[in-house]
């Protein structure tokens, strides 16, 4: 079984039962330099292992880049 998400507003099919921890594993992203907003709210890092993808999400992934 799989759902349907948008990601950085391109559709993307996942395989289902993911939190955004796994999302976040599948799309080879470290987790530690990223902020996600699940359908307009922002998910707190300490809920990632705990917060679902769920058919219809709107994700939104943004990537900390240090320098300088």
């Amino acid at each position: 079984m799989s759902v349907s998400v948008i990601i950085n507003g391109e559709s993307r099919t996942l395989p289902a039962a993911l939190t955004v921890e796994g999302l976040l594993k599948e799309l080879g992203i470290e987790g530690r330099k990223v902020a996600v907003e699940r359908n307009l709210e922002i998910v707190p890092k300490s809920a990632f292992s705990a917060t679902h993808v769920a058919e219809g999400d709107r994700l939104e992934i943004v990537h900390f880049i240090g320098g300088g």
